[in-house]
């Protein structure tokens, strides 16, 4: 059997693919519209058409982490978990968890995304419309506030994550990770301004009650698709860093990475944040807070706090590329980047600190 539209068989055996969809009781029917969306490095996409319907399938990239297919696993669960849900995300039509029928890696077919990633493209009519991406960045915020509404225990998600200590243990995991560091050659340690003042400021301030739920975990612009004819959120794509955790931290992760004019984070927003006319970060909250059952058992007073830890964690991420750089393990120009990036989180940290 020919390999359709040339995808390469090492990353996906259509004719293993095909026994594999007949066996699930999926149409029938020659593979056609073939079209890879990713690859190399990342996770594949591949999307297709047989039997008169479209799917989209992921798996892991060509050399896989020793995570790769438990990250998969856990992505396919947390969507078919939402499939009864309101929530905008890809739908999964069928998943394969046995690493061993695709060479090696796990996959999952899911519906295709009609959309667009507003960081990478800004089509009309929204590119001309200022109304309309103030109402899309409103919406970043209802579509998360609709996952936060999920009880992730009705949704069979109960033994997903280690919920319990989950806000207590953030600032000692990561400043440990920012110590590991230090093992990589030549990197001369954090040179962070207020790096100690604001950990110090998220163990002297944590939240003493919040409730459970799905955590997208990497909720930002360039992981939401927008629809074509309007600011409606198509899709939350990316669900690699899923958990049951604490959900604000996802609206606290929206906030700390939200287009603001006075550093590199509009740039990084892409077509999106250079059109501007998006809304502040106090109507993200208070589009959160309107959508029905979404602040329920949740004290959105706090958020702030969730905020500057959302600054904190995804700075000390960011980090871990620079010093990968003074190791060799990573181009000079990009660790360099991710730093000032980091210093950038720092400072919106600290401001929203002093809000």
């Amino acid at each position: 059997m020919e390999q359709p539209g040339r995808i390469e068989r090492e990353l996906v055996d259509f004719e293993v693919l095909g026994a594999w969809m007949t066996g699930q009781g999926l149409p029938d029917g020659p593979f056609e519209d073939v079209a890879a969306l990713t690859g190399g490095t990342q996770n594949v996409l591949v999307r297709f058409r047989r039997g008169g319907r479209a799917y989209v399938l992921r798996r892991g990239p060509r050399h896989l982490r020793s995570r790769t297919n438990d990250v998969l696993r856990r992505e396919a669960r947390v969507l078919t978990a939402l499939a009864g849900t309101d929530v905008p995300a890809p739908r999964v039509i069928a998943a394969c968890a046995d690493e061993r029928v695709m060479n090696g890696s796990v996959f999952y077919l899911m519906t295709p995304v009609e959309g667009f990633n507003a960081s990478v493209t800004l089509p009309e009519p929204h590119a001309s419309d200022p109304a309309m991406r103030h109402e899309m960045g409103l919406n970043a915020a209802r579509a998360l506030a609709a996952l936060g509404a999920v009880d992730h225990e009705a949704v069979g998600l109960s033994d997903f994550g280690k919920p319990e200590g989950f806000l207590e243990r953030q600032v000692g995991r990561w400043m440990s990770e920012l110590e590991g560091y230090g093992a990589l050659d030549g990197y001369p340690g954090p040179d962070i301004p207020g790096l100690g003042r604001i950990a110090d400021w998220l163990e002297a301030n944590r939240p003493a009650a919040w409730r459970p739920g799905i955590m997208h975990g990497d909720y930002h612009l360039a992981n939401l698709m927008y629809a074509f004819d309007g600011p409606r959120v198509a899709a939350i794509v990316d669900w690699e860093m899923c958990t049951i955790g604490d959900p604000l931290l996802d609206l606290g992760w929206l906030l700390a990475t939200w287009p603001d004019g006075g550093d590199a984070s509009a740039t990084l927003a892409g077509p999106l944040g250079e059109a501007g006319g998006l809304p502040g970060p106090g109507e993200l909250v208070a589009a959160y807070a309107g959508r029905p059952g979404a602040a329920a058992g949740r004290d959105l007073s706090a958020i702030t706090w969730y905020a500057v830890l959302a600054c904190f964690k995804l700075g000390i991420v960011l980090e871990g590329t620079h010093a990968r750089a003074f190791a060799g393990k990573a181009p000079k120009e990009t660790g360099d980047l991710l730093h000032s990036i980091t210093l950038g989180l720092f400072r919106r940290a600290e401001a929203f600190i002093a809000s």
